[in-house]
């Protein structure tokens, strides 16, 4: 019986100029008949997460090509949330997600290929490259970019935002605050800590679409190269028996697995926004009452910052996801499917018999010399029966303030601000808001609501400025909270609740808040509700009558944009807690 031809064959057979054209770029006759790769990456000069990934693409390429297949470079620079903070740049950020996954379609879709390499580092390009590889459902297999070291003093750039606001209330001087921005990034690779890059790293591997054990590894080690060059080899196989796609791993019991690691490494909230949309692309429904539900009652596990101790380039000196989830295996779904073409059960066994854990304690006695420290493996994952806190890292809150929901990592939030009835100081945008935070005209007591700052509004952008001058005030951080339908970066801290959905721009209660307004918060109750008007606590049915009266009186306002990428992105995109993805209505 003839044997099937690949898809990049069949495609040669059809069009002539398939051969003619690829020579023409170099390929030679014996390459143009061996198994095609589609290696895509976000290699540029964008950022740290991006700039080394060359690297990783030609020994990615160097693998396929040991496995007798022949590889395709092609590239989707991301844009870097740091570089753009502060400036209306940031409104971007979200949107690119999008695009960047448009191109993914576009570029593997023009041109068939048998399988794919997506090698990514950071924010929006891992999602990004998560929602393509989904989208076109070619057998697929993610490359982690890898972490950049921690610099003198253990120093990460997450902590550049509380020097800054430190630096703005005159409490450090300028000396100081160069010292850190000349430190923070010392190296190439995701930024350490367990912000959105880190996080998103950790749940391309915890759904089973990377390697066991590549994520976050050091971004300038062989190892990482290694990695890179063994995906290059097992992606060959995969696009010969054309079986294992995106889709067949990407089961609704391989997300609830990593929501579950999500819950064990306090993961960024941006993961709301995320894994939703790379479901959606699956043919899967999630939402933010998924990873409540599975957060409820998980383990909390890693002590790494932000809400931790540690900078995330100890992550893989400890065991990487691995060691998570063995600590969590009880409640994960072991017979999921990998690239491995083995399944998560499998592949912990195996790694329990090859060595891994050997090779990652050598990794860790290095990082003890390097920093001149002596952590243990149970320094940085803790054992379940020792977790750092029992209900998961995140909480889902409802009510009439969030009739969709929003988001809270109560981890990185004060005990303290658990529950609160606040007093309501809306702000239609951020930058009224932090020159409120910093010239002291919010108090005790209050909370700060940002809005139109949801994705119809300005494209969903990273509340980070604020948050860091609220929760590095040594007052305000335990006594008032900041509440929006905006986002916050990874590294966000505090009383912090983001994603309020609908968002001002469509409408949503958030709108109608006024000055004064008595806003109740209840972490545990997972309540998000307005109490009180104008400082007098009412019944539920009154709130809700001025609420309707205010809403008659309300009017939308126009697009921001009227052209280009955010005003695609603005009118088509959905709830920030269905994912905000694009979807044509």
């Amino acid at each position: 019986m003839n044997k099937k031809p690949l898809p990049s064959q069949a495609t040669r057979a059809i069009a002539p100029e398939w051969d003619p054209l690829r020579r023409g770029t170099g390929w030679t006759d014996a390459e143009l008949a061996k198994p095609q790769i589609y290696i895509q990456s976000t290699f540029g000069d964008s950022h740290p997460g991006s700039v080394h990934l060359d690297r990783l693409v030609e020994a990615a390429r160097l693998g396929v090509a040991q496995a007798g297949g022949k590889g395709a470079r092609y590239f989707t620079t991301d844009m870097c949330d740091g570089e753009s903070q502060g400036t209306d740049g940031i409104n971007y950020s979200l949107a690119s997600r999008e695009m960047m996954a448009n191109l993914i379609e576009i570029q593997a879709g023009a041109t068939p290929f048998d399988g794919g390499l997506f090698i990514a580092s950071c924010d929006k390009g891992l999602p990004a490259s998560l929602m393509g590889l989904a989208r076109v459902n070619i057998p697929s297999i993610v490359v982690p970019g890898g972490v950049m070291a921690a610099g003198p003093d253990l120093l990460t750039l997450e902590q550049l935002g509380m020097y800054s606001a430190r630096y703005e209330r005159g409490e450090i001087d300028k000396e100081t605050l160069d010292w850190a921005k000349g430190n923070a990034c010392p190296g190439c690779g995701a930024c350490s800590f367990i912000g959105t890059a880190s996080t998103m790293q950790i749940l391309a591997e915890a759904l089973g679409l990377a390697l066991p054990g590549s994520a976050l590894l050091p971004a300038d080690s062989r190892d990482l190269e290694q990695c890179a060059q063994e995906a290059g080899r097992r992606i060959v196989d995969m696009a010969r028996e054309q079986t294992l796609c995106p889709r067949t791993i990407l089961t609704k019991e391989a997300f609830e697995n990593a929501i579950l690691v999500h819950a064990a490494i306090s993961g960024s909230t941006n993961s709301l926004l995320h894994l939703p949309a790379i479901a959606h692309e699956a043919g899967i429904s999630i939402d933010g009452d998924t990873f409540d539900r599975l957060h409820r009652d998980a383990r909390y596990l890693l002590d790494l910052r932000p809400a931790g101790r540690w900078p995330a380039a100890f992550f893989s000196g400890a065991g990487g996801v691995p060691a998570i989830m063995e600590e969590i295996k009880d409640h994960l779904h072991l017979d999921c499917m990998t690239v491995t073409g083995k399944s998560v059960g499998e592949n912990l066994r195996l790694l329990q018999e090859n060595g891994y854990y050997e090779r990652c304690a050598r990794r860790l006695e290095a990082i003890n010399r390097q920093y001149g420290l002596r952590l243990k493996k149970e320094d940085i994952i803790r054992p379940y029966e020792k977790a750092l806190g029992k209900d998961g890292s995140i909480a889902v809150l409802k009510g009439n303030l969030a009739p969709e929901g929003a988001v809270i990592k109560h981890t990185a939030c004060p005990p303290v601000m658990f529950e609160a009835v606040l007093r309501a100081r809306p702000f239609d945008s951020e930058e009224e808001a932090i020159r409120a935070v910093l010239n002291h005209d919010i108090k005790p007591g209050d909370a700060v609501l940002i809005r139109y700052e949801g994705p119809k509004g300005s494209g969903m952008p990273e509340m980070f400025y604020t948050s860091e001058a609220i929760s590095s005030d040594r007052e305000l951080g335990k006594t008032i909270a900041l509440i929006t339908d905006g986002r916050f970066s990874g590294a966000s801290t505090g009383p912090v609740v983001g994603h309020v959905s609908p968002e001002a721009q469509a409408g949503g209660p958030i709108a109608l808040v006024e000055e004064g307004d008595l806003i109740h918060l209840d972490v545990k109750g997972r309540v998000l509700e307005i109490v009180g008007i104008h400082g007098q606590k009412k019944t539920p049915s009154e709130v809700e009558a001025v609420l309707q009266q205010r809403k008659a009186r309300w009017q939308a306002r126009p697009s921001r944009y009227s052209s280009g990428a955010l005003a695609i992105f603005s009118k088509f995109a959905v709830s920030p807690m269905k994912g905000a993805y694009i979807e044509i209505e």
